[in-house]
């Protein structure tokens, strides 16, 4: 239900913000505009306010909206009426009213970071953990524990903004220096050659590759919470049992256990666990669970957190009102190259096609993100409202992008384009557009399926 309502929540607030742009500017430059519509396909309810034109609806399919304005290519208009009619309006107004839909998405994220960078946007301390050996990261001598001040002279206050600023480094190959600071305070300078990226390592975690890894407090084989009738609790496992040896390999972390677990399914594991002062054998069976078509072992028992070590990596970033609307404008422009950088990538076959998403993933990542509370929702609402522009943008017929070539193209001329030109370009339009969300539709079932 979260994720339902946090999806037609999202869809209603970005479409009519959309759409208000358009209505908005076109009621500005003069023209008449008969429907504004939430939706498409068949009218679910409708109002008409007194002394208004307009037609204000719901209709039955919520996955965009529209505004109809008076047109003669659509209908006959009363020679009264000629001069409200969107086609008799000057091209540089009809290229303002394309237009104001997407820049109305650009302003809603740019409203949605302000708020967001007044109010504070939690995050994780950009500190480095342990660099693999042979590693980029490893080559430029960076060390565990050291904390990244900046990017190219670029403040980096969190670790989802060092990720961020990689990305669209890794896009351009530019050089990256980097400024730190060790755990004892030192300032450090490094070099990091990010070459060895290709496109393809951006569709997954490309700060692996470079040997960019979050620093995590050490989580100790010690229980913690243990599920109601799990393997862990009828094998007598408790809170506050420390994990020594799992099958005779002695364990230091956490995750040693884990791996020894999944590696079981459905076969015995010894466990020497010491529990005060006593030392005790366990034997259990993990239960054997399918995650992504391969079968792993679970028992149903979590680790001991240390939460004041965790609680020493977080952070918040805020600014002041005049520094947010800046770090707002910046957000929204560098979030907006990258995407289109990225459907650039995608076009050329350099980055796959799996990155697209469709309704079903917006819908997941809506109802998690407002799972996750109000700021991670937000942050989800801008950057879905970016994504929005820039697809409306692209010169795609059928899209706004699409009408506002067409009316560049008369502008240049100084004649309209004409109607073949348009039949043809429509054709065009929808097929692309098809094929797009055939994709989209088709990456968010496999990943239903694949979990």
């Amino acid at each position: 239900m979260i994720t339902l309502l946090a999806f037609i929540g999202a869809i209603a607030l970005l479409v009519v913000f959309h759409e208000l742009g358009h209505f908005w500017v076109a009621r500005r430059c003069g023209v008449k505009v008969l429907r504004f519509s939430v939706g498409f396909g068949k009218v679910v309810y409708s109002k008409r306010f007194a002394n208004s034109d307009t037609e204000w609806v719901i209709s039955a399919i919520p996955l965009g909206g529209y505004v109809k304005m008076l047109d003669e290519r659509e209908e006959a208009v009363a020679p009264d009426e000629l001069k409200y009619a969107f086609n008799r309006q000057p091209v540089l107004q009809r290229m303002a009213i394309v237009v104001a839909g997407p820049l109305s998405n650009f302003l809603l994220a740019i409203v949605l970071y302000w708020a967001l960078f007044v109010h504070g946007v939690p995050g994780l301390k950009p500190v480095l953990g342990e660099a693999p050996p042979g590693s980029p990261a490893a080559l430029a001598q960076m060390q565990a524990g050291e904390t990244i001040v900046s990017i190219n002279g670029e403040p980096v206050p969190s670790w989802q903004e060092l990720r961020w600023s990689l990305l669209e480094l890794a896009l351009r190959q530019g050089e990256v220096r980097i400024e730190a600071r060790s755990a004892q305070g030192e300032t450090l300078s490094h070099v990091l050659d990010i070459s060895a990226l290709e496109a393809k390592d951006l569709d997954g975690e490309f700060l692996d590759k470079l040997g960019l890894h979050l620093y995590r407090p050490a989580l100790l084989p010690i229980i913690g919470k243990v599920s109601e009738n799990s393997v862990a609790q009828r094998a007598g496992l408790r809170e506050g049992d420390r994990v020594l040896r799992a099958n005779g390999v002695a364990l230091q972390h956490w995750s040693e256990l884990v791996e020894i677990i999944r590696t079981h399914p459905g076969q015995a594991v010894r466990l020497d666990i010491q529990r005060g002062e006593i030392t005790a054998t366990v034997e259990l069976t993990p239960q054997a669970v399918t995650e992504s078509g391969q079968s792993v072992g679970k028992i149903g028992a979590g680790p001991q957190v240390d939460h004041a070590a965790w609680q020493a990596i977080l952070t918040e970033v805020s600014y002041g009102p005049v520094e947010a609307l800046y770090q707002a404008l910046r957000k929204t422009w560098e979030t907006s190259v990258i995407t289109l950088k990225m459907l650039g990538k995608m076009v050329l076959g350099e980055v796959s096609m799996k990155n697209l998403s469709g309704p079903i993933t917006i819908a997941d990542y809506a109802g998690q993100s407002a799972a996750m509370g109000v700021a991670a929702y937000l942050g989800f609402l801008a950057l879905i409202s970016i994504s929005l522009g820039v697809l409306n943008l692209l010169p795609v017929p059928l899209l706004d992008g699409g009408h506002l070539l067409y009316y560049v193209a008369e502008w240049v001329k100084g004649s309209p384009v004409s109607e073949q030109a348009w039949e043809i370009g429509q054709k065009i339009g929808i097929t692309l557009l098809g094929i797009l969300m055939v994709f989209a539709i088709y990456n968010d079932i496999n990943r239903l399926i694949s979990g």
